[in-house]
């Protein structure tokens, strides 16, 4: 399994949302951490990988065993 690392700026994002949107992108994040599933994709023309939890996103990236996780948010809003 690989750690799970948050950014300051990705706990500020996190605890905007409300519990069961939390509940929902941890769920999808470690399983994620786990096995390697679920609906991820390469950011283009930034270095980076998101997570698509529902119409929510997280954007990270991994080195080693280690996901180091910037920002979490709206799909309409992730991206700006």
């Amino acid at each position: 399994m690989k750690e799970i690392e948050f950014t300051s700026a990705a706990v500020r994002q996190w605890r905007k949302l409300s519990a069961a949107t939390r509940a929902q992108i941890d769920l999808k994040l470690k399983t994620f951490a786990e096995t390697g599933a679920g609906d991820v994709k390469a950011l283009k023309g930034v270095s980076g990988m998101r997570l698509r939890s529902g119409d929510w996103r997280v954007l990270f990236t991994m080195t080693g065993n280690t996901i180091t996780v910037h920002a979490v948010g709206h799909r309409r809003e992730i991206y700006d």
